[in-house]
């Protein structure tokens, strides 16, 4: 029996007529939305995820500034994302500074302002997010950490004049390569989560300390305003909005993406970058 040939039309007409049969029945059997539910091992993330921002909360501005040192990694990303923006828009970042108790500086020469000065806290809540949704299980935060590591070793570049910033840098490396050979990196999913969380809320509490309790007049927000109009505690506020609303959604894909149990994470880790 001779075979069928048909035009490029023809081909075109069948291939449309065989989605519109067929596509119903594929949405149906393939790509059915699953209900957002919490199941055990992601009841307890949101348990650590509000126990983070409890703790955060209570020791933000506590005289002995006990997360201030920490937050010299947030910070990085904070710098980080001011960097980045910077050489994006065609700017040159000079060096980057850090420090515990003041914050951070980016010495930065051209670049689109109006996009480098919210980038240092949009950025910051973007990488927050991020890691919170991969602190959901194991294997997302071995990649997560893998990321993390190659973030702070640019900043490392551009800070290397600065030993307090070295050495912090290479401290938080240290810690995410430890955590890697203990139970699987288990503990590394805990790590990656609260670095998300404070990486999340230090915008909101770093604008609140600048714009409302130090009325610092060279935050970013202020300069922004100079530069754009509207005021800084404006600005301040929006910019604090949307980084919740980035934690938020961090969360509900989380949830989404991660409905495996603890036990099923811990046999997927054991064959992803196996480790002691």
């Amino acid at each position: 029996m001779a075979p069928i040939l048909y035009t490029r039309s023809e081909m075109a007409y069948l291939a449309r007529r065989a989605a519109i049969t067929l596509g119903p029945a594929i949405i149906k059997n393939h790509l059915t939305i699953r209900a957002l539910t919490v199941r055990g091992a992601q009841g307890v993330t949101l348990g650590v995820i509000a126990a983070y921002i409890v703790l955060i909360a209570i020791l933000w501005n506590n005289p002995l500034r006990p997360l201030r040192t920490v937050a010299i990694q947030i910070i990085a990303f904070h710098e980080f994302s001011h960097a980045l923006a910077s050489t994006c828009t065609g700017g040159r970042v000079d060096s980057i500074s850090l420090d515990p108790h003041e914050g951070g500086v980016t010495h930065m020469r051209g670049g689109n302002s109006a996009i480098t000065l919210p980038a240092g806290y949009l950025g910051s809540s973007l990488i927050g997010m991020l890691l919170t949704f991969c602190g959901f299980d194991i294997v997302a935060s071995k990649v997560a950490s893998i990321v993390l590591g190659v973030c702070f070793l640019f900043t490392l570049w551009w800070g290397k004049k600065d030993w307090l910033t070295v050495g912090t840098i290479l401290a938080a490396v240290g810690l995410l390569v430890g955590f890697w050979f203990i139970a699987h990196a288990e503990p590394l999913r805990y790590l990656v989560l609260f670095i998300g969380v404070m990486s999340s809320l230090y915008s909101v509490w770093d604008i609140c300390d600048d714009l409302i309790l130090r009325k610092v007049n060279s935050s970013d927000a202020s300069q922004f305003a100079k530069r754009y109009g509207g005021s800084s505690q404006c600005w301040g506020v929006v910019w604090s909005v949307v980084s919740v609303l980035f934690m938020a959604a961090g969360i509900v894909a989380g949830i989404a993406a991660f409905p495996e149990t603890s036990a099923q994470q811990k046999s997927d880790s054991e064959h992803f970058a196996p480790t002691m």
